[in-house]
């Protein structure tokens, strides 16, 4: 596996409220997020590493995280911890309440592959050169899309596209959706939508599919990114499978 994750402030926003990590130990396990935080006075990126960080704490306590069944429990139980440290700490600093953060993550074993997500950071698999959407976004205009009273087209321009509907420190009791997904891939790719708000689909393929390693594709996401106005934060993870990891 090759592996690289970065992130980057854009070029609008004076401060950067990503956080993005790659786990992985020594039974060949990774774990890849992003947590996209939002609030005022700089708490955003208090609530992404306080997603990050408990993440982290929890996966390096574990010899292993088992079987597929294991996972989700896991997954599901820390879930509802980063939820609460959020909201303790809201309740003990309260110029920072409102605040929140996506959350998209990806599991890979060498017996399965899971995707989770909360929010509106997107949770990508990488087969054949083309990239297919696993995580579905809970954003208001998705709502509006299932329901037929947006078109796709609609929802992109729409001007409360970005209004969620669900986020870490936004809703208590909080759910994750889970997506228990098909192990014979070429890679993974999460982000937040500082990268999706700026670049197509097909533009982040070329991207994967020309640059010969994980570190030189992000950076270049980034560049373009950016030079496309970088109006957000933008936070990217990617692993790649080698010919001999299958």
């Amino acid at each position: 596996m090759q592996t690289y994750y970065i992130t980057d402030p854009g070029k609008v926003r004076d401060h950067n409220e990503d956080n993005v990590i790659i786990l992985n130990n020594e039974n060949n396990e990774y774990i890849l997020a992003v947590a996209d935080g939002m609030g005022g006075h700089k708490a955003g990126e208090v609530a992404s590493a306080i997603v990050i960080n408990h993440l982290t704490e929890e996966f390096y306590r574990l010899d292993t995280i088992g079987t597929k069944e294991n996972a989700i429990e896991w997954l599901r139980n820390i879930v509802t911890e980063m939820n609460n440290k959020i909201f303790d700490y809201t309740k003990e600093n309260p110029d920072s309440k409102g605040m929140g953060t996506t959350f998209v993550c990806a599991i890979i074993t060498n017996d399965y592959l899971l995707y989770g997500n909360i929010g509106d950071s997107s949770g990508y698999v990488i087969k054949n050169k083309k990239m297919h959407k696993v995580t579905k976004d809970h954003t208001l205009v998705n709502l509006l899309v299932s329901t037929g009273e947006l078109t796709e087209e609609e929802a992109k321009y729409h001007p409360r596209k970005n209004v969620l509907m669900r986020a870490l420190g936004a809703n208590n009791p909080i759910d994750i959706d889970i997506f228990d997904v098909d192990i014979n891939i070429n890679g993974i790719l999460l982000c937040s939508d500082g990268l999706t708000n700026m670049l197509t689909q097909d533009q982040i393929e070329k991207v994967l599919n020309t640059e010969p390693t994980p570190k030189e594709a992000l950076e270049k996401l980034i560049k373009k990114a950016n030079a496309r106005g970088g109006n957000d934060n933008i936070s990217v993870a990617y692993l790649k499978k080698e010919s001999g990891d299958d």
